[in-house]
C-alpha cells in the first residue's frame, strides 16, 4: 500500500514542489517499489532509483527551462539562443542515459539468434559473421568485454522469448552458470518491451538489443550539438520501452493504472505526456537546425562547388580516403566502428585544378533499425543534396556483399535520385589487405587510401561525373590580357591550361565552367563565344 500511496501523490507534487523536491520524492518512491517487490526483479536495490532520478529530472527542468510554444514568430525562432542553448542539450544529452547504459563496466554475453527460415533469416551472411560483428559492437565501447556467446538456432524469431520452450531453457541455464557478467547482449534489431522484461526477469540481468548498443556508442562519440540533439531523440523509444516495464511492475501491485490527484491522469499518462512533450522540443530543435544546414548548403551552391558525399558500410575507410584526398591532417581515421557521427566538409583538388567539397557521413550498418536512421535524417539529408555519390567498400571484409546489399537498402528507402544512384561510383578499398586484387566487377575502382594506391584513376573519375552531373562546361575562351578578363576566369572558373600570344596581346584560355558563371562572363565582358 506504500507504493499506491506515493502514487496516488504524484500528480499535485508534480505542480507544485520544485524539481529538487519532486526528485526526491520519486526516487522514496521507487525505493518502496524495490522493498515490496516478489522477487522477479534482479536490479541493485540502489540502481533503479538512480535511473528514476534520472528520467525524473531530465523531464522536469527540460519542460520548466523552456515551455514549449507552437505560436512562436518567425523571427524568433531564427534566434537560436531563444530556442534552445547549447548548456540545455547538454544537460538533456547528460540526463537522458537509459537504463544500463551509464559509464561503467560491462561483462556481456552475446545471443544470436540464428533463424532458420521464414522472412527474417539472413539470406546473405552467416551466423558466425553476424556474431563476429556484434563481438565488434561490443569492443568498441570502452569498459565493455565479451565474456561469453552463444549461436542459438531458433524457428519462431517472432514469438516473444524468440527461442522454443527447450532451447530458452537451455539457454537460461548457460547465462545463469556463467560467473560475473552484467549484460546480455540479444543481437537482433529490436527488442519487444514485453521480450526484454521477460528476459531480464529470467536471466537477471540487464538486457540489450542492437538498437539500444548502436545508440551507446553513438552517445560516447557525440561531440557535436546536432549529434546530441538526434542521439536524445533516437533514445526516446527506449525510454518508453523502460516506461512500459516500470508500470508492468506497478500493474502486479495492482497501482499502475490508478488516477493520480484528481487530474484524471494515471502515472504512466504523465511520464508518457512529459516524454511527448520532450520529443516535441528535440525534433523542434532538429528542424531549426535542419534549416541552418540547408543554408550553408545553399551558401555552397551559390560558391558553386562541386559536392561529393563518401558513404558505405561502417569502418570501410572513408574518413582514411577523404585525408589521402584532400590532404586534411586534421582528420585521425580510427580503426573503430561508426568513429564518425557528425558530418564533415573537407576541400580538395581535382587534376584540372577544380575545388570540390568531399563530404564525410556516417557509417551504414546491418539491421539498423529505421527509427534510428529516421533520428539522423537531418545528417543523412546531406546525401540527397549531392552531386556526387562515392561509394567506399571494405573488399577485404568477409560479409563485404552483404554490406553493399544494405548499404544500397538504407539509400532506396532515403529516396535519393536516380540520377545519383546511377552515377555513384563503387570504390573497392583496402585491396593492400589482398594478394593481386583485380576487381571482379565493371566500373569499379581498386584503391588502397590507407597506401594512397589507386588515387590518381579515381580523381579522374570524379572529375569526369562532376563535369558531366553540374553541367559545367569545358571551354576555350579568346581573352584580352589588357582586361580583367583572365583574373576573373582565375576567380570565378577552373583555369585548366593558358595560351599566350604575346604579339596580339591575348590569350586562349581552357576552363571548366558552369552554365550560370558563363553568363556572368559573357554579361559583364559583352562577348560572344
Amino acid at each position: 500500500m506504500t507504493t499506491l500511496r506515493r502514487i496516488h501523490s504524484w500528480l499535485p507534487l508534480l505542480q507544485r514542489l520544485s524539481c529538487d523536491r519532486l526528485l526526491h520524492t520519486l526516487s522514496t518512491g521507487h525505493t518502496h517499489r524495490h522493498t515490496l517487490s516478489t522477487g522477479h526483479t534482479h536490479w541493485p536495490r540502489a540502481a533503479a532509483p538512480a535511473q528514476s532520478r534520472a528520467f525524473a529530472l531530465s523531464a522536469c527542468r527540460w519542460k520548466n527551462t523552456d515551455d514549449f510554444s507552437s505560436g512562436q514568430h518567425e523571427e524568433e525562432d531564427d534566434d537560436d539562443d531563444d530556442f534552445i542553448d547549447d548548456s540545455e542539450v547538454e544537460q538533456l544529452f547528460q540526463l537522458q542515459v537509459p537504463a544500463g547504459l551509464g559509464e561503467g563496466q560491462q561483462r556481456v554475453f552475446i545471443v544470436h539468434p540464428d533463424v532458420k527460415w521464414g522472412s527474417r533469416k539472413q539470406h546473405l551472411t552467416t551466423g558466425n559473421l553476424m556474431m563476429a560483428e556484434a563481438v565488434g559492437l561490443v569492443n568498441t565501447l570502452d569498459n565493455w568485454r565479451v565474456v561469453d556467446k552463444i549461436i542459438m538456432s531458433t524457428k519462431t524469431p517472432e514469438k516473444k522469448r524468440i527461442f522454443g520452450k527447450g532451447n530458452f531453457q537451455s539457454l537460461t541455464e548457460k547465462i545463469r552458470q556463467t560467473a560475473g557478467i552484467t549484460a546480455v547482449f540479444v543481437n537482433v534489431e529490436r527488442l519487444s518491451p514485453l521480450s526484454e522484461r521477460e528476459f531480464e526477469e529470467a536471466w537477471g540481468v540487464k538486457v540489450f538489443d542492437r538498437y539500444s548498443v548502436v545508440l551507446h556508442i553513438f552517445r560516447c562519440n557525440a561531440r557535436t550539438k546536432e549529434a546530441k540533439l538526434q542521439i536524445s531523440l533516437a533514445e526516446i523509444p527506449l525510454l518508453r520501452s523502460r516506461l512500459k516495464n516500470e508500470m508492468a511492475n506497478l500493474d502486479q501491485q495492482g497501482g499502475g493504472s490508478r488516477y493520480i490527484g484528481g487530474s484524471g491522469e494515471t502515472l504512466i499518462e504523465v511520464q508518457q505526456r512529459l516524454l511527448k512533450e520532450r520529443e516535441m522540443k528535440i525534433r523542434s530543435a532538429l528542424e531549426k537546425l535542419r534549416r541552418k544546414r540547408h543554408l550553408l548548403r545553399s551558401q555552397r551552391k551559390h560558391k558553386e562547388f562541386p559536392i561529393v558525399s563518401v558513404l558505405g558500410y561502417t569502418n570501410c575507410g572513408k574518413t582514411t580516403l577523404i585525408k589521402a584526398l584532400t590532404g586534411d591532417n586534421g582528420l585521425q581515421p580510427r580503426n573503430q566502428l561508426f568513429a564518425t557521427l557528425d558530418v564533415t566538409v573537407h576541400a580538395g583538388q581535382l587534376p584540372s585544378h577544380m575545388t570540390v567539397l568531399y563530404v564525410d557521413t556516417i557509417g551504414f550498418l546491418s539491421q539498423l533499425p529505421h527509427q534510428l536512421i529516421d533520428s539522423f535524417s537531418a545528417t543523412l539529408e546531406d546525401i540527397k543534396h549531392s552531386d556526387l555519390l562515392v561509394h567506399v567498400r571494405d573488399i577485404s571484409h568477409p560479409e563485404t556483399v552483404n554490406q553493399k546489399v544494405n548499404v544500397l537498402s538504407v539509400l532506396k528507402n532515403m529516396q535519393i535520385s536516380d540520377r545519383l544512384m546511377s552515377s555513384m561510383i563503387e570504390v573497392h578499398n583496402k585491396i593492400d589487405l589482398i594478394d593481386n586484387y583485380q576487381c571482379p566487377e565493371l566500373n569499379t575502382l581498386a584503391i588502397s587510401a590507407l597506401e594512397e594506391r589507386g588515387l590518381g584513376e579515381l580523381r579522374k573519375a570524379v572529375e569526369a561525373e562532376i563535369v558531366n552531373s553540374t553541367g559545367k562546361h569545358i571551354l576555350d575562351l579568346t581573352v584580352d590580357l589588357s582586361t580583367p578578363q583572365l583574373s576573373w576566369l582565375y576567380k570565378e572558373a577552373t583555369v585548366q591550361d593558358v595560351q599566350v600570344n604575346a604579339d596580339e596581346g591575348s590569350a586562349v584560355v581552357k576552363v571548366i565552367i558552369s552554365a550560370a558563371a558563363y553568363g556572368r562572363y559573357k554579361k559583364v565582358f559583352t562577348v560572344v563565344s
